[in-house]
């Protein structure tokens, strides 16, 4: 966590809402760790990373991310609020996906999905979603292609508490991994929060 000393009630305001965040018990495919912020963007910052484990080999990675949330008690007029939360989330996909012209799309939905699913809303609201396709020639040319995709992404967060932010995307993250949701009806196991 970065802070610096303002006057008021600011610092209070994001410890309360870093203890919250830490607070959160994602699906246990998702191993959640603190690390250090960014220290110039805000006055306030916490950030987290993420790696989502393959149910079937927890040595193996599906996907991995980083959640950041930064509070500026100015209200930067690009934030449109005090709060925002910058995202990133890579996975890797089926080559078959290269060429997919609404790959990028899909990936906005999975994440603009993830957040409303919630019941949360967002406002200033911007991203990317990029494709990486690698192909291997000469002495590894039998290497399949590959494909991953990334998806950045930051919000001001506009209705929700935070804590339900970084559930939502906990959930993208499942999604792009290609884990399914939790069916309707099933109780999270200990720990684990739809």
């Amino acid at each position: 966590m970065h802070t610096r000393t303002l006057p008021g009630h600011h610092g209070a305001s994001f410890a309360r809402a870093l203890a919250a965040l830490r607070d959160v018990r994602l699906r246990s495919e998702i191993r959640l760790t603190e690390v250090p912020a960014p220290t110039r963007i805000a006055p306030y910052a916490a950030a987290l990373t993420a790696d989502v484990a393959d149910p079937t080999d927890p040595d193996e990675d599906l996907a991995t991310g980083r959640f950041v949330l930064l509070h500026d008690p100015a209200s930067p007029e690009a934030w449109d609020g005090a709060w925002r939360i910058v995202t990133f989330a890579r996975a890797r996909l089926e080559p078959e996906l290269a060429g997919d012209p609404m790959l990028g799309a899909v990936g906005w939905s999975w994440l603009s999905d993830s957040v409303a699913e919630r019941g949360l809303t967002w406002r200033a609201e911007a991203g990317t979603v990029t494709r990486v396709v690698s192909e291997s020639f000469a002495g590894i040319a039998d290497r399949e292609a590959s494909v991953e995709m990334e998806i950045r992404a930051s919000w001001t967060p506009a209705g929700g508490d935070l804590a339900e932010h970084l559930r939502a995307w906990g959930d993208l993250l499942c999604t792009i991994a290609g884990i399914p949701p939790l069916p309707e009806g099933v109780v999270p196991l200990p720990g684990q929060r739809r």
